[in-house]
């Protein structure tokens, strides 16, 4: 497969409503798309990394930049592009693993198209459709709170992630238990906003019976979150801290987690998530699919991700419309807390020309 050319495009789209974290808060996006054009097919990709650089290092315009001066000119000079061969050809950048995620994603995409062959089954899925979670964000109440989750629950949503703070974590939990009863799957999220200082705090959450805390620590700090998880019995969840298979495995080596969240954005592409999957299922770890408030065209990758056996925790793998009045994609819907695994080729969907263009804010092709 000989490489055309390439597009980055920029898209907005506004959320149906502001999604708070510890990290601050969103009330847009603002999308980088990555579309691969070759001989034999085109493809679509999407960059996860957000307009800052809160969650991680990465942020939207360093990744184009990258791209543009890097990732894009070592694919063109390959002169087989395959998935297989894309990766070693970018290692030579460091870091970036967003940008070289939605480049591998094109990548994919294109390739499967021109055979035929959907990205599920070259993964190695074994469902067609996927249990799907809903995040919700910090709210400005309990009340408000309950009312959402409320909400989420009548719309079919098999599991409920809160987002959690210092201020704002043991009474909504308890809310919540208390409101929706001990059988609802309920788990937190601290996106690293606690010390290890706060142990004995965040020991409270363990009489709440939650699936999991996701990344309570920093991201470097392994061994704090090994201490850590000695003095609570909630089972503790990497996200920021699992870059790479690897990282996955000393995490589980050191004792620093027992679930694992996987995102493909996170840790460089959805071959390095497959890599993850596979060393954490080796080992007897759960692992499931988090979400980075993607797309349709993301969302189709995270589903046939998520349809892995190793997936055995409902993912944050929501409907379109958790998020976005209009995808870019025809949306994607919840069906009795389930959405379908794409079964077209490559990533089973493309984007709505009409609104792809109402929600583009810059294009630029580069030809190879």
């Amino acid at each position: 497969m000989r490489l055309t050319g390439i597009e980055l495009r920029r898209v907005a789209l506004p959320l149906v409503a502001p999604f708070r974290t510890s990290f601050g808060v969103e009330r847009d996006r603002d999308v980088l798309l990555v579309r691969v054009v070759t001989g034999d097919a085109e493809g679509w990709g999407e960059c996860v990394a957000a307009a800052e650089p809160r969650y991680s290092s990465e942020y939207a315009d360093g990744a184009a930049d990258v791209l543009r001066r890097f990732l894009l000119p070592a694919a063109a000079a390959l002169p087989d592009l395959h998935p297989d061969t894309l990766g070693p050809a970018m290692a030579f950048v460091n870091g970036h693993r967003m940008a070289k995620a939605a480049l591998e994603l094109a990548v994919l995409d294109a390739w499967l198209r021109a055979r035929g062959e959907p990205l599920a089954g070259y993964l190695g899925a074994t469902r067609d459709r996927v249990p799907a979670g809903v995040s919700v964000g910090i709210m400005d109440s309990v009340p408000e709170l309950l009312d959402a989750v409320a909400g989420y629950l009548e719309q079919g949503y098999l599991r409920i992630k809160l987002k959690i703070e210092p201020g704002w974590d043991l009474e909504p939990v308890r809310a919540v238990r208390e409101r929706f009863g001990v059988d609802l799957a309920l788990q937190v999220d601290a996106n690293a906003a606690y010390s290890l200082a706060d142990a004995g705090h965040l020991a409270g959450l363990d009489r709440f019976g939650l699936l999991l805390i996701e990344q309570p620590l920093p991201e470097e700090d392994l061994v704090g979150h090994a201490q850590l998880a000695g003095r609570m019995t909630t089972p503790v969840c990497l996200d920021e801290s699992i870059t790479s298979a690897k990282a996955a495995v000393d995490a589980v080596a050191l004792g620093a987690c027992r679930i694992v969240n996987i995102k493909a954005g996170r840790v460089g592409g959805y071959l390095e998530a497959r890599r993850v999957h596979d060393a954490c299922r080796d080992r007897g770890v759960p692992v499931w699919c988090g979400g980075m408030l993607e797309t349709g065209i993301g969302r189709a990758a995270n589903v046939a991700l998520a349809a892995l056996p190793g997936f055995t925790l409902p993912g944050d793998t929501s409907a379109s419309d958790r998020y976005y009045r209009q995808d870019l994609t025809d949306p994607f819907v919840l069906d009795a807390g389930h959405l379908a695994v794409p079964t077209g080729p490559g990533i089973g969907v493309e984007p709505i020309p009409e609104v792809l263009q109402e929600l583009t804010t810059s294009a630029e092709w580069i030809r190879s």
